[in-house]
């Protein structure tokens, strides 16, 4: 297993690419129609935040499949970063999340750690906060590093 470090100038580079290619491709996707922002890429943390307020379900409380997009979103482009660094690229295959409180109104904000990262699984925890940094939700999600096709 190989562990995250910021000492790697690779990795930092890499973080980098993925924070900008992530910024460039959002036109259209999920994270923009989402207002998902992307905050800081490192190869030990990436957080990302965004609003409630159009992220809601019928009762007015964040949806938990948006806190699911928020916490899948940030695992995998921490994921991206440690496979580019290989040659791979990742897979979601394995999404849990935990909600614990509600949130009405603000922004959240999720923070995804690695737990552990190899040559072929990546898995992550995330953690959403409200604007009162209560937790919300925890989760943790497992990708797939696959080999990446010629050009990638």
């Amino acid at each position: 297993m190989t562990s995250p470090s910021s000492e790697s100038p690779d990795l930092v580079e890499i973080a980098r690419a993925v924070l900008e290619g992530t910024q460039a491709s959002v036109s259209g996707s999920l994270v923009e129609r989402m207002e998902i922002t992307i905050d800081e890429v490192t190869p030990e943390r990436i957080v990302g935040s965004m609003p409630v307020a159009g992220n809601t379900q019928p009762y007015g409380l964040l949806h938990g499949g948006a806190s699911a997009v928020l916490a899948e979103t940030l695992g995998s482009i921490g994921s991206a970063v440690h496979g580019a660094a290989i040659g791979k690229l990742p897979v979601g295959i394995e999404l849990s999340c935990t909600h614990h409180r509600a949130a009405r109104g603000g922004r959240v904000r999720g923070t995804a750690t690695p737990l552990s990262v190899g040559r072929t699984l990546a898995t992550w925890q995330i953690e959403i906060v409200d604007d009162e940094d209560r937790l919300i939700c925890t989760s943790r999600l497992t990708c797939m590093l696959r080999d990446a096709p010629p050009g990638n």
